[in-house]
């Protein structure tokens, strides 16, 4: 037995723990692992967004000494997250930050139904908003200034008809506008100078029988005014021998409901209701006579149109109103002198003025009235007054055709009443003389 020789256990590991380094990467053929982190590497912090850099330079005091100097230098820096999400303050909050670090102040409310309070007020100001806005005061002090603050309030008289599409609300004004300003067309001069064998009284004969045709016919009232325009106009253009003044009065009425009726009389009507006077040749040449001396202008603004107009500017209107306005504008067509006198709108403006002087309306006339017709109470007095005593004289006339027609139940008997006193001749008459 040999003792000298050392026994070496076999469950060693290659190249033992027991110490000592292995210079080759190999032994017996084999690989062995590399060895990993002795304490020789320096990590460097990595920049927040930026994977971390790991540097496997030998660390030197000089290469040490600058990895500590710039991550000094990276840590004094702001991450380039926080940079961008910062919330930048508003001016709004700011300026609420400003007012809640005010100190608490006394506000003084002061209001014109109440007594002057005090109120301290702590954080936000508070102010008490004034009930007029400074446009509403400029525009109260231009209205001032203009005068259009004490303006008379004028009723609106179309209120009522604001969804009645055929009173044509938008448009009326215009219209009647368009009416003022083209009624003298259909005006005529005083012709009777130039008709030898015609005068006024041979002119009211003939308007009192047509008056009684128009009634007999049941014709609309558009028609008797239209009539009377056609009537004079002709008379003033053409010289009319005296036994063919009836028949220009029938043809007159012939074209008027022509133009106005739905269903027109006929021409045998006519010759039926003058008694044969006239053949059906003689009446329809003497319509086309008219119509070229009128040059077939028909559509003419009549007392008739100013009249419907003006009866409901007269609010409060009723029935009784309205029947005493035509009562005095048909007694003004008979007359000559104020159809040649009175323009359409003033014989209309007239008849409404002496109906509210009749039934003694209050106020006489409205600023309603005066705007809707152009016409002061002054400028109507003197042919409101040759109304009234039209009326005065009715029951007397021999031509009683109009005093009929109102007399009767169906327009109200208003031709019974009392002419207006104010403007009767008889109290003019004392009111001068005293």
């Amino acid at each position: 037995m040999d003792h000298n020789k050392a026994v070496v256990p076999h469950n060693l590991p290659r190249g033992g723990e027991m110490g000592g380094k292995q210079k080759t990467g190999q032994v017996n053929g084999k690989n062995r692992r590399v060895l990993g982190d002795i304490g020789n590497l320096v990590i460097v912090p990595a920049v927040e967004g930026k994977p971390k850099a790991q540097v496997t330079r030998p660390a030197t005091r000089s290469f040490r000494a600058q990895l500590l100097a710039n991550a000094q230098a990276e840590k004094n820096k702001k991450p380039l997250a926080e940079v961008v999400n910062k919330v930048v303050p508003t001016k709004v909050q700011v300026k609420k930050a400003a007012l809640d670090n005010l100190a608490p102040e006394t506000v003084i409310a002061i209001s014109p139904d109440k007594e002057v309070k005090q109120s301290p007020l702590s954080g936000r100001r508070k102010t008490k908003k004034s009930g007029k806005t400074l446009t509403s005061t400029l525009t109260a002090r231009s209205k001032a200034a203009c005068g259009l603050a004490n303006r008379p309030k004028i009723d609106d008289i179309d209120a009522a008809d604001a969804d009645n599409h055929l009173a044509a609300v938008e448009y009326v004004e215009d219209i009647y506008n368009f009416y003022k300003l083209t009624e003298d067309e259909g005006r005529v001069n005083d012709y009777m100078d130039f008709q030898p064998e015609l005068n006024h009284k041979m002119r009211a004969i003939l308007v009192d029988w047509l008056i009684e045709v128009h009634r007999k016919f049941e014709l609309m009232p558009e028609s008797l005014y239209l009539t009377m325009n056609i009537l004079d106009r002709f008379l003033s253009v053409k010289t009319v021998p005296r036994r063919e003044l009836q028949l220009v009065g029938i043809s007159s009425m012939l074209i008027a409901c022509k133009y106005e009726e739905i269903w027109a009389p006929e021409v045998n009507d006519f010759i039926h209701i003058s008694d044969n006077a006239y053949a059906r040749d003689q009446i329809l040449q003497m319509e086309k006579a008219i119509l070229g001396k009128l040059e077939w202008y028909l559509t003419v603004p009549t007392p008739y149109v100013f009249l419907v107009r003006y009866i409901k500017a007269s609010t409060p209107n009723d029935q009784e109103m309205e029947n005493m306005a035509f009562f005095f504008a048909e007694l003004g067509l008979m007359n000559y002198k104020t159809t040649i006198t009175c323009c359409p709108s003033m014989l209309a403006a007239s008849s409404v003025y002496a109906a509210r002087c009749t039934l003694n309306k209050s106020p006489l006339w409205t600023q309603t009235l005066q705007h809707h017709t152009g016409y002061s109470e002054d400028q109507l007095m003197e042919s409101a007054k040759g109304l009234v005593s039209y009326h005065l004289g009715a029951a007397e006339n021999k031509l009683k055709a109009i005093y009929r027609k109102f007399s009767s139940p169906d327009r109200g008997a208003v031709a019974l009443f009392p002419p207006a006193r104010n403007l009767s001749p008889t109290n003019t008459n004392t009111t001068t003389s005293s």
